[in-house]
């Protein structure tokens, strides 16, 4: 039993370094959810670039983190991956809509007085896209270190003070 689990313990610390060189991985690609009124198209496939890659590596390390969880958890670390498939979902939506932008890109110019109903549709679920990609990683975030509180940080720290 003890064997078990110090073998637990050797595996989630394993998973943990995994994880925070993923997340040093993800802040240095530094993603801004916030939408900003540039209306060329270059600057909007740089957005689209740009979020993929932050997607990417954000899906691999929240697919981590559930590894990790799942180690302790397996109905928490369930929910959430539910939750990485939520983002993801998110997240081909945000690009389908900066897709949208890219190909009409004065149509998020908000101060343009002859913007079309349809201009400004798009304008609003980009944003609200975007809104709801940043608030649905917050969530992911608070939950896995709530998580990580409760399940996983003493163990990880009492493996260390034993070295």
């Amino acid at each position: 039993m003890a064997e078990d689990l110090e073998k637990l313990k050797k595996t989630a610390k394993e998973y943990s370094n995994n994880l925070a060189n993923l997340g040093k991985e993800l802040s240095e690609i530094q993603f801004n959810y916030k939408v900003i009124e540039n209306a060329t198209e270059q600057y909007w496939q740089k957005r689209v670039n740009e979020f993929k890659k932050y997607s990417e590596k954000g899906t691999e390390y929240y697919t981590q983190a559930h590894v990790l969880m799942n180690l302790v958890d397996k109905e928490q670390s369930g929910l959430f991956l539910l939750n990485i498939s939520k983002f993801r979902q998110i997240g081909l939506k945000l690009i389908t809509n900066m897709e949208e932008v890219k190909q009409n890109p004065s149509s998020i110019k908000s101060n343009d007085k002859q913007q079309s109903k349809w201009s400004k549709e798009l304008r609003e679920k980009l944003i609200e896209t975007s809104n709801a990609c940043l608030h649905h990683e917050m969530d992911m975030n608070k939950f896995f270190r709530e998580f990580y509180e409760k399940h996983l940080k003493n163990m990880l720290e009492e493996d260390e003070t034993k070295k």
